[in-house]
């Protein structure tokens, strides 16, 4: 619907300064895996690359596996503040490269990016004819005054790439399925011509509702903060004093702890405090090591997860 391309137009005018055109740079998705889906489909041959995160959303490198497309996995490390090193990809991968998926604020691992990180990315993506996805969804998960950037905020960024939002996580509207990319008007008209190939839109009054969530009073996402960000300092504060070494993430509602070996921490927590906690492995290879939390539970429960873990002998 173009009232829903116009609020979108809008909230990114507002919202990072940034312009963009309702009739050829916004598209509808059924959220953005939606896109993160159908976008390899658009854009990668067989035997061509995506470069994705890892750490990273699981879904980045299996939408391109049904593509038939072949994926590098780019390393995220505490050394690197979790962000990808682009010297360090192989030349021949970038040769054969048509698609890199960016993610910031990040999941699992909560970071952050700054505004040169995507200069420096809208860069490699021009010397290598490679597009850029970035996939936004948790910018208005923010704490302790951290305003997250958007990548289409660096020069030349449309025309390089585009970026994805999700209303699921900004508006709590998992269930409604709504989002949207936005930039490079080559590719929002690829994805879409696989999109009008595979569903029908988005149904219009869950738009109507997005349509109300983008052009209404914000208040809702700063309340939703103010809650997630007590919820954040109860775990790390509870972490800290069983013995764990962590900061505080500025972004995201996602913990990313250190720790020995994922799995065997995951199954410990189950087996023995019926905690569950996501295993780093299960976003890419370079995710062993950790584990992530989820700052979905009451502040009360939060902490009476840290005291079985105390009991349970489950510390730093």
């Amino acid at each position: 619907m173009k009232p829903f391309r116009e609020a979108v137009t809008s909230w990114y005018q507002n919202r990072f300064g940034v312009s963009v055109s309702p009739d050829t740079e916004v598209i509808s998705l059924m959220g953005s895996k939606d896109g993160v889906h159908h976008l390899p489909e658009a854009f990668v041959n067989p035997g061509e690359y995506v470069l994705a995160p890892s750490p990273g959303y699981p879904v980045y490198r299996t939408g391109a596996l049904f593509s038939e497309a072949l994926v590098h996995e780019m390393p995220l490390s505490a050394e690197h503040n979790f962000l990808p090193v682009f010297d360090d990809i192989p030349a021949e991968i970038r040769k054969k490269s048509k698609l890199m998926w960016m993610n910031y604020p990040n999941n699992p691992t909560s970071a952050i990016a700054p505004l040169s990180f995507y200069q420096e990315a809208v860069e490699f993506a021009r010397e290598n004819d490679i597009i850029i996805v970035s996939d936004n969804a948790y910018s208005e998960i923010t704490y302790d005054g951290y305003i997250a950037p958007s990548y289409l905020e660096a020069d030349g960024a449309k025309e390089v790439g585009i970026e994805m939002h999700s209303l699921s996580k900004t508006y709590n509207m998992t269930g409604y399925r709504i989002g949207m990319a936005v930039g490079n008007p080559d590719v929002i008209r690829g994805l879409g011509i696989v999109k009008t190939n595979v569903d029908s839109g988005v149904y219009n009054p869950v738009q109507y509702a997005a349509i109300a969530a983008l052009t209404g009073s914000q208040d809702c996402v700063r309340k939703a903060c103010d809650i997630y960000q007590e919820r954040r300092d109860a775990l790390v504060s509870g972490l800290k004093e069983i013995g764990f070494e962590i900061e505080s993430p500025k972004a995201t509602f996602y913990v990313w702890l250190l720790v020995d070996d994922c799995m065997a921490f995951a199954q410990r927590m189950l087996d023995e405090v019926g905690i569950v906690v996501t295993p780093g492995l299960g976003f890419g290879d370079f995710g062993e090591g950790y584990v992530r939390f989820s700052l979905t539970r009451s502040v009360e429960r939060i902490r009476e997860a840290v005291e079985r873990m105390q009991q349970a002998g489950i510390g730093g």
